[in-house]
């Protein structure tokens, strides 16, 4: 149980606080709506691009750690396709700081040429290395576009290509800061040693006199219903064959959410798991063998993964996989089975809530989904899953008209 206060500024910045009295410590994060799904498909990457941007100095800070690091404070920032979300963790006596830091990078980012090619260089380095010249990196790369044809989840948030972050300019850098970083597309959580009194009081200070900016009106195209198996066949110099396997599922906040997540856990968490059990331990058709769901605010993927052990052909992998999906859809799942797996998600929850951070992000990621209460009944929307709505979404998802599959084999 999560407890928070909830106020709003006149420019639209949706403010949370958290108190915890027991921690010397305190989080701000500042959660901005705003992801790859929101790029122009000739311009991928910027919202990545633009998370590295946001620590090269605002206009009053040139030096984003420095002060940040004097009084004990550490930050870091992830982009998703949905969100772009940074933080802030310090002792609480300094949570002024904060405040300073992240809404002067609100109200006035710093924006040269040169912080531009620098950050430019990070990315595209980084794009290299993780998705270029590792293996398997290129995988997202290949089975997004292979499984959507309209929505932008078809790239992943590092961009389409390389060429993307290498021709950003500046006047398309400007162009994105202002339509998305601003007061009304943004939601502010501070949890900690603090009050709801002084939050208010700094939240008015530093965050208050910016103007609201223009509310971005989100508009992007569906995909289409998935009416045929679609298959791509990849040779790199890696060292194993590997399978991955993606099915069209439900968005984030729809009910048909929480049997699939339980579903992934049925199949893939823990070493007594389905797949890990039959297609690892018993038949050693695979090194590893995974499944997860994207969990998406627009409809997402399920995914089954796995490498596949020396001398296993494509076929007699793949056919092991559909064996247990196949089973998922025909036979309803023990009792002790779904009891075992709802605990684990329950613990997983638990120990989250110890961290204040985890804390903070949650609140805030939920306060985007509608509202930060409803973090406190996850646990019930999970417990109250039954074994019939496990099979029915397992019907529903696991169809071959429903799949791509990307096979990557070794050269």
């Amino acid at each position: 149980m999560i407890n928070f206060e909830r106020f709003t500024l006149n420019n639209g910045l949706r403010v949370l606080v958290h108190e915890d009295p027991a921690t010397p410590m305190a989080v701000l994060n500042v959660l901005y709506d705003v992801g790859a799904r929101d790029e122009d498909p000739s311009k991928t990457g910027f919202a990545h691009l633009f998370e590295h941007l946001m620590f090269g100095g605002s206009v009053n800070i040139p030096s984003y750690d420095e002060p940040l690091q004097r009084v004990g404070g550490e930050n870091n920032a992830f982009t998703t396709n949905d969100i772009t979300n940074y933080y802030i963790q310090v002792p609480a006596v300094n949570i002024e700081t904060a405040f300073w830091l992240e809404s002067d990078r609100m109200l006035s980012l710093a924006f040269s040429e040169k912080s531009l090619e620098v950050q430019r260089n990070v990315v595209c380095e980084e794009f290299k290395q993780r998705y270029l010249n590792q293996p398997y990196g290129d995988v997202w790369l290949n089975l997004r576009p292979l499984a959507f044809k309209k929505h932008p989840y078809q790239w992943a948030t590092i961009g389409k290509e390389l060429s993307h972050i290498e021709d950003a300019t500046l006047e398309d850098v400007k162009a994105f800061f202002a339509k998305h970083y601003n007061p009304q597309n943004a939601i502010l959580v501070v949890a900690g040693k603090v009050t709801l009194d002084e939050v208010k009081r700094l939240a008015e200070k530093w965050f208050g006199p910016i103007p609201a900016g223009e509310k971005y009106q989100r508009s992007l195209p569906q995909e289409p219903t998935q009416t045929e198996g679609r298959s791509q066949t990849i040779k790199a110099k890696v060292p194993l064959n590997a399978i991955y396997k993606a099915f069209h599922i439900g968005d984030r906040k729809s009910n048909t959410f929480y049997p699939t997540d339980l579903i992934s856990d049925i199949l893939s968490r823990g070493d007594s798991s389905r797949l890990y059990r039959s297609l690892v331990k018993e038949q050693q058709l695979f090194s590893e063998v995974n499944a997860y769901v994207s969990g998406d605010m627009d409809p997402g993927l399920f995914i089954v993964e796995g490498k596949l052990v020396e001398g296993v052909t494509i076929e007699a992998a793949e056919k092991a996989i559909d064996t247990e999906l196949e089973r998922m859809k025909a036979e309803l799942l023990p009792a002790d089975e779904l009891t075992k797996v709802k605990n684990k998600i329950e613990s997983t929850m638990v120990f989250s809530e110890l961290n204040l951070l985890d804390r903070a992000m949650n609140l805030a990621y939920y306060e985007l989904m509608g509202d930060a209460a409803s973090y406190n009944k996850e646990k019930e929307k999970y417990q109250a899953v039954t074994a019939l709505q496990i099979q029915e979404q397992a019907n529903a998802i696991f169809a071959d008209t429903n799949c791509s599959t990307l096979y990557y084999l070794s050269e």
